[in-house]
């Protein structure tokens, strides 16, 4: 996992003075911030809006859209199942729910103690013949039951 600056508002409003000038800056402002602090911090929503001249909740709404931008820092570990249909369909609703009950946390979350964030990908483009996923960035591909209790024991230890 790389390591993430903690939030700083002051450091929040150079990245976004840095990216404003761009065409259509709010999603570089955003993917800016997380790739700093590994998340969008809400206090840097006003921030955005009041820099791009719209509305906090035109902000909030792309934040909340887009599943690529977290809420609140990740575990030490990020484990991102895929559930686009193709993945759904061999399988991969099962690892979802398995993945759930073993950590203790749904989709979208961090289990108990931090140790995994547990996100969904849409389409790694690996879904040719089993469900795939991405583990701290690593793709996995032909995940299968035994392959994810493997990744959660390795983000266990």
């Amino acid at each position: 996992m790389p390591a993430y600056s903690p939030w700083s508002a002051a450091r929040a409003a150079e990245i976004i003075a840095s990216e404003a000038g761009r065409e259509g800056p709010m999603l570089p402002i955003l993917h800016a911030l997380q790739a700093e602090f590994g998340y969008v911090d809400r206090d840097a929503e006003p921030m955005i809006a009041e820099t791009l001249n719209i509305s906090r909740a035109e902000v909030h709404g792309v934040v909340t859209f887009y599943h690529d931008f977290r809420r609140e820092p990740a575990g030490r570990h990020v484990l991102r199942l895929c559930c686009a249909e193709a993945c759904q369909s061999a399988g991969g609703d099962a690892l979802v729910a398995r993945a759930e009950q073993r950590l203790g946390t749904p989709l979208g979350t961090t289990a108990p103690g931090g140790g995994v964030t547990l996100e969904a990908v849409y389409c790694l483009g690996l879904c040719a013949t089993a469900p795939s996923a991405m583990f701290d960035g690593r793709v996995v591909g032909r995940l299968d039951a035994a392959r994810l209790e493997a990744l959660i024991g390795e983000a266990e230890r």
